[in-house]
């Protein structure tokens, strides 16, 4: 392949969205290169709707045209834009390392991991609607708040407000209510993989989570990047993933190597703040899938899976601040002598991943005021 990065949708001054193919600093126009009318459209969907085998033939043409010298559009004339219209935002919660840091920072006295997490990918259904493309501002939210010392709960923005590095991944091919779709059929059904930020306002989630989990201090925005990595062009980074004890569930069991070597890394301000691998994740994509639709949930073109975020198990490797900072008690220093225990008005955050010599697409996103 000639490095492509992925599929978009971008415009430019005096043309509509369209659909393209980016490759390093430019962009394949799929309409104007004459691939089909469903890449005139605002959205990636018509085109992701097709299958695993358009999916791979336009690859294979568009790496052709780059290949033949086509036209580019220069990356810095073009703005993107949501690169998929979200059906459904699933999150789940896979990183062993990171719920076992979850685990001890609010259950000292007791087993990190809850009974179910060893036997089932835990998930919560989150907003689609608030999902925003890399670049988004992110107002900082407001909600009710209680702290431990605080008698009452109050209304105000968020004092928390953290990042969570994460792994998504983009249906294609839909299925049917009440059909089960295994995971052996991934690669049938999911298109590609972007990078997602999963922003969590920690306060606001500690309050209302309990009975029902996470709803406000998650729903208010999740960044995912503008260029959607396919599958095909990440092959040979699939790698067999860490062990599974006890066995998991017929269901749950997908034969061959299905852990994505993908590294990754969080940079706050212009400081690097952590490093990791989505491959060591615990329960992997198609494991992901298998259980969303195990009782029979329909899959829909558009939908995002996400990982949860993805922490090592070395300091240095944890996926969002409450981790790397023991839920604000240990302040990182930035480089520029400041410290963070959690986002402060005016930060931005990106997300890098790196497959190989393929480089995924970043999420960016700058935090602003609250407007309470």
């Amino acid at each position: 392949m000639t490095g492509g990065v992925g599929f978009g949708v971008f415009s430019t001054d005096r043309e509509p969205p369209r659909v393209g193919f980016r490759v390093g600093g430019g962009i394949l126009d799929l309409a104007a290169a004459g691939l089909g009318s469903v890449f005139a459209a605002a959205t990636l969907n018509p085109f992701l709707a097709l299958g695993r085998s358009a999916w791979e033939d336009t690859l294979g043409r568009a790496d052709e045209l780059v290949a033949a010298g086509a036209d580019l559009v220069p990356l810095e004339r073009a703005t993107t834009a949501l690169p998929f219209a979200v059906a459904d935002f699933v999150d789940f919660y896979s990183s062993l390392e990171h719920a076992t840091n979850m685990g001890r920072l609010f259950r000292p006295d007791a087993d990190p991991l809850l009974p179910n997490w060893r036997h089932l990918p835990v998930a919560y259904h989150g907003r689609g609607g608030t999902v925003v493309v890399s670049g988004t501002p992110i107002v900082r939210p407001c909600g009710q708040t209680k702290a431990l010392d605080e008698a009452e709960p109050r209304f105000g923005p968020s004092r928390r407000l953290d990042l969570e590095l994460e792994l998504g991944f983009v249906v294609g091919v839909g299925s049917r209510l009440g059909e089960r779709v295994a995971g052996s059929s991934f690669r049938d059904h999911v298109f590609g993989v972007v990078l997602v930020n999963d922003w969590s306002a920690r306060d606001l989630q500690a309050w209302e989570y309990q009975p029902l989990g996470p709803f406000l201090g998650k729903s208010f925005a999740t960044s995912v990047a503008a260029w959607v990595t396919p599958l095909a062009l990440l092959e040979d980074r699939f790698v067999p993933g860490p062990p599974q004890d006890p066995e998991p569930l017929p269901y749950l069991r997908v034969p061959g190597e299905w852990a994505l070597d993908v590294a990754l890394e969080v940079e706050l301000s212009g400081s690097v703040i952590s490093r990791t691998n989505a491959r060591g994740v615990y329960w992997t994509a198609p494991q992901q899938l298998a259980h969303a639709t195990v009782n029979g949930a329909a899959l829909a073109t558009g939908d995002l899976f996400a990982s949860g975020t993805i922490s090592g198990p070395q300091h240095g490797s944890e996926g969002s601040l409450i981790e790397l900072t023991s839920n604000g008690e240990r302040p990182i220093r930035l480089g520029d002598g400041s410290t963070r225990s959690f986002l402060e008005d005016g930060d931005e955050v990106v997300l890098r991943g790196r497959a190989g010599g393929l480089e995924l697409s970043e999420v960016r996103g700058t935090i602003r005021p609250a407007r309470c």
